[in-house]
């Protein structure tokens, strides 16, 4: 069942289909976790760099930037 809805588009969404093959993928300075990004025409990908085959979320520059703030928050520390 979950594998038909990560197939269709969600209604909505208003993401294009970036082709990240050839993205720059970039880790944390730190080198902590396994989270990469890239910048790809305008976007930004984020995927798990231990499955790179795996689905990349796509956000737009500002779900970005409130993302990055909310994280520094401390929104989504599960410690």
């Amino acid at each position: 069942m979950a594998e038909s809805m990560t197939s269709q588009p969600l209604a909505g969404w208003g993401k294009p289909d970036l082709d990240l093959s050839g993205a720059d993928w970039r880790s944390s300075s730190r080198g902590v976790g396994d989270v990469q990004i890239a910048f790809v025409e305008g976007f930004i990908a984020m995927r798990n760099g231990e499955r790179p085959d795996s689905p990349s979320l796509i956000f737009a520059p500002d779900e970005w930037r409130k993302f990055v703030l909310e994280a520094r928050g401390g929104e989504f520390d599960l410690t």
